[in-house]
């Protein structure tokens, strides 16, 4: 994250460099050649040897944060709306009107980072303030017994659902001439007990609410994530003939369950190594291209990781306000850039390279599907390598 915010500073600094021309016969301090402009033609310093007030600072720092450069107004613009023509420019040399596409790359990832920052502490906010609420609001008697019944109510219905699909199970399982009928009563009576383990830490539980003590299980949890289900499994794993199935069941369990036990943790573990891994989506969408265009021998692969730089700025740009709008918006928001995205790389690939329409469209499908593939495949490994430093 360090690293990120010092590219953004370097930016906006740079943005805010509109330097007038030095005196007549002003010399470059660093290497004595005389100026003709704001910059040494020999060795590309600035004559602006930053001798201001603090006043002039601070106007600067406004400046380049409200006013940036003209670069940036006209480069985001057509990462939206006219991006074949910036990779066209790119691809045919003119970059000097542009922001360089790493730097841009680098920035539109911190925006998406903060933005997806912001979302996960709306969103723990949002789960947390009604359970604080409510457990000031159980602080009477009458409502700690109140929401005790329920949870015993709860048990009951979860304990005869458990029951019920462990007799189903049985039952199907032995009409199976190939089963083994002395496995599945036994793999039955297991369920049955695992079912009365947690019947019995739901009504526990219940009594330690009557008594305004918090609760050590959660009966609603449908999935397993409570302790009792961790260590049923783990004692399973540990006795049946395929443990290796079982303890990685066991294993995800238990870890599922401190995520939530301890979700700002894993938010920051997440967030710490999130914008690092979408690193990683630059060289694979470049390489996509790549491959796509082997054939054409006067782009090269720095062509290429251009336009994936570019394209990758846009879906940064594109997707950080769906995480600052509300839920109903969001899901708008995202919905349309879902169906931009693609639109988007068919006119990169169109304008940029000179394809056919159908010639681009397939390539953009090929591209956009392996970008796909490969985020899901991020996320998915983000998730679990979260898991792993519970």
């Amino acid at each position: 994250m360090r690293e990120l915010e010092i590219v953004a500073a370097d930016v906006l600094e740079g943005a805010s460099e509109r330097r007038a021309a030095p005196p007549p016969g002003s010399v470059c301090a660093n290497c004595g050649t005389p100026l003709a402009g704001p910059y040494c033609h020999a060795c590309g310093q600035n004559a602006d040897l930053h001798k201001r007030s603090i006043g002039r600072l601070i106007v600067e720092g406004f400046e380049g944060v409200l006013h940036l450069d003209g670069r940036v107004m006209r480069t985001v613009p057509d990462l939206f709306i006219h991006p074949g023509r910036l990779a066209r420019d790119f691809l045919e040399g003119r970059v000097a009107r542009h922001v360089p596409p790493f730097r841009m790359f680098l920035v539109s990832l911190l925006v998406w980072v903060f933005a997806a920052e912001y979302a996960a502490h709306h969103t723990k906010t949002v789960f947390t303030t009604p359970a604080q609420a409510k457990a000031a609001f159980q602080q009477s008697p009458a409502e700690r017994a109140k929401s005790a019944a329920e949870m015993q109510a709860d048990a009951v219905k979860d304990r005869d659902s458990d029951l019920k699909e462990a007799a189903d199970d049985r039952d199907g399982e032995l009409k199976d001439p190939e089963e083994n009928k002395a496995k599945v009563q036994l793999r039955y009576q297991e369920q049955v007990a695992h079912a009365q383990t947690r019947y019995q830490a739901a009504v526990d539980d219940a009594a330690r609410v009557t008594q305004g003590l918090p609760p050590t299980f959660d009966s609603s949890a449908a999935q397993g994530q409570d302790a009792p289900t961790r260590a049923w499994w783990a004692s399973k794993a540990a006795k049946e003939g395929n443990p290796t199935i079982l303890w990685s069941k066991a294993w995800w369990i238990d870890r599922m369950g401190k995520a939530r036990d301890n979700p700002e943790y894993y938010l920051s573990v997440m967030f710490t190594w999130g914008h690092r891994v979408a690193f990683l989506l630059l060289p694979i969408v470049g390489l996509a291209l790549t491959a796509a265009y082997f054939y054409k021998r006067r782009f090269f692969i720095y062509d290429h990781m251009v336009t994936a730089m570019n394209f990758l700025s846009f879906l940064f740009l594109a997707n950080a306000p769906g995480f600052l709008l509300p839920s109903d918006a969001s899901g708008v928001w995202f919905t349309a850039v879902g169906i931009w995205t693609p639109i988007n790389l068919y006119q990169t690939l169109r304008g940029g390279y000179g394809s056919s329409r159908i010639g681009a469209a397939l390539k953009a499908l090929g591209v956009w599907s392996i970008s796909f593939i490969a985020f899901f495949m991020l996320v998915s490994g983000l998730f679990i390598f979260t898991l792993t430093q519970l």
